[in-house]
């Protein structure tokens, strides 16, 4: 079992792999969202070319949903990204704050974040600015952001309560937020549970569906709302790598379901610290 620690390491070397790959490169390894891949992360990756403000030098095929389409993002927002990778989903962002927005992407891996200031640097984009951090403790003061996003990012963090405390503190009152995310329902089989590119790979990291949407409501969200759910398929060439071939076959009947969602929920707009009742906003 490998400590919080060796986990992000793990996951910071695989992105930072990733960020200096070219994008031809990147998309040559996938044939779309239903991805043909021998690369667990790129498999579950939804189609950003016809979203407003879509920059294909910042799209890595990394995502597993559309969270800034859902975002009812409106002009002159502060939108939090976290996770931000070479910035594709703070330039769709952008593309909804306008100039009067700002857009602010958080990732801890030094090369992406090289990356995606290059990316806003060769158009201009001065509302955009990328901080290196951890998103379990966010470079960023509390209740600045009218909304946060992000886009398959909190299954690679060991701490997933920490970050949804994040979200919390850094949003606005009325704030809200749009993640999209890989959640499970029933037990992986030992061996993917335990492979390391499975965890990078944004599957070994995933928790319970009902786990997850409880961590949101125990952390004070409101209007808690699935707003897309699709299912997610690992091709065989991917699992004949730690799967025997019964395996796969008894993987595959099995009760086990990998699904990408997008969530939204919303930070109240005032906490009642003295209710002690049902309708108690925290």
């Amino acid at each position: 079992m490998q400590t919080e620690e060796q986990l992000k390491e793990l996951v910071k070397q695989k992105y930072a792999a990733i960020a200096l790959q070219s994008k031809e490169t990147n998309a040559a390894s996938c044939c779309g969202s239903g991805c043909c891949s021998t690369e667990v992360h790129s498999i579950m990756n939804d189609d950003y070319t016809e979203l407003k403000g879509y920059n294909p030098d910042a799209d890595l095929g990394l995502g597993c949903g559309l969270p800034t389409q859902f975002a009812q993002i409106k002009n002159g927002d502060t939108v939090i990204d976290l996770g931000s990778g070479a910035g594709n989903d703070c330039f769709i962002a952008r593309a909804e704050a306008g100039a009067e927005g700002k857009i602010i992407g958080v990732d801890f891996t030094p090369a992406m974040i090289e990356k995606a200031r290059a990316n806003a640097e060769k158009r201009g984009y001065n509302n955009v600015e990328f901080r290196e951090g951890d998103i379990q403790r966010l470079p960023v003061t509390a209740n600045v952001a009218d909304v946060v996003v992000s886009n398959c990012v909190l299954n690679l963090v060991p701490d997933k309560d920490a970050v949804f405390k994040e979200i919390y503190r850094v949003l606005k009152p009325g704030g809200h937020f749009s993640i999209s995310d890989v959640v499970l329902r029933g037990a992986l089989p030992n061996a993917l549970q335990e492979a390391a590119e499975m965890y990078a790979g944004c599957v070994a990291g995933a928790i319970q569906k009902e786990s997850y949407l409880q961590l949101i409501k125990g952390n004070g969200f409101t209007n808690i709302t699935v707003q897309k759910e699709k299912t997610i398929v690992i091709p065989d060439e991917i699992l004949k790598n730690y799967l025997s071939e019964g395996a796969i076959q008894q993987f595959k009947e099995g009760n086990t379901g990998i699904f990408s969602i997008t969530v939204y929920a919303e930070k109240p707009v005032a906490e009642n610290k003295d209710c002690c009742g049902d309708d108690c906003c925290r």
